[in-house]
């Protein structure tokens, strides 16, 4: 368990649970919910004061947030979340901006750097194959490569998460841009990128990459239902 978890009587602290609170009746308006033992506006008051002064003392952080504030202000429900991410790189000042894609969305990346070049920017990209290395260079076990569980032809070259990002460093991008890298792979870009990231199109295959799909349709309900017994029939077998 983290250590910020415990008291030094061993007594376990709750983390925030704000998913099972009602925000916009509290937080959004001002409130903590004094109802909750873990709100953390009640729990971790000391938090408030680290967190202004981040705000006020962290020139990025200042700006970011700003600017963000202002894209959401100026745009709101109008504008498509590539606009949001054009104005945002605008009002921070990014030129080059950079963009890590999945091959399987070349076309996608493609139309994206055409628009983000119209509007004035500069962009470098890298194709998550690049250096070709096989899966198996990489401790992926063999009977992982070329065909999926699925049935789908996946190759044998690995995504290159790692690669996409060192030539994005290299390139010194101001801002980097995931186009549909897989779960994982994008973590792992994110880590070793210099450049500040954020996220155009998230993969999902299942779902024509809108992943929050799986939240309100009939497929999604009944995908997780049949899962969630498929784990639970796993766990009685051991």
């Amino acid at each position: 368990m983290p250590e910020d978890l415990e008291k030094p009587n061993n007594e376990v602290l709750l983390g925030p649970t704000c998913h099972s609170c009602n925000s916009i009746q509290f937080c959004t308006m001002g409130n903590p919910n004094t109802g909750k033992e873990n709100c953390p506006m009640i729990v971790n008051s000391e938090i408030e004061q680290e967190v202004m002064k981040l705000y006020k003392t962290d020139e990025f952080v200042k700006k970011s947030t700003s600017v963000a504030s202002i894209v959401e202000a100026q745009g709101y429900i109008h504008w498509p979340r590539l606009k949001d991410t054009i104005e945002y790189a605008k009002g921070m000042g990014f030129k080059r901006l950079g963009l890590a894609f999945c091959v399987g969305l070349r076309k996608e990346a493609s139309k994206t750097a055409e628009i983000l070049t119209k509007y004035g920017f500069e962009v470098c990209s890298a194709c998550c194959k690049t250096e070709s290395i096989k899966k198996t260079d990489v401790d992926v076990p063999k009977e992982f490569t070329m065909i999926s569980k699925t049935g789908y032809p996946i190759g044998i070259m690995t995504c290159n998460p790692v690669a996409q990002a060192l030539l994005l460093n290299k390139a010194k991008t101001d801002l980097n841009i995931i186009i549909g890298l897989c779960v994982g792979h994008d973590v792992t870009f994110t880590h070793l990128s210099k450049a500040p990231v954020t996220t155009f199109i998230a993969k999902d295959r299942s779902n024509p990459h809108n992943p929050a799909a799986v939240l309100y349709t009939h497929y999604g309900e009944s995908f997780i239902s049949r899962d969630l017994k498929m784990l639970q029939k796993e766990k009685k077998r051991i």
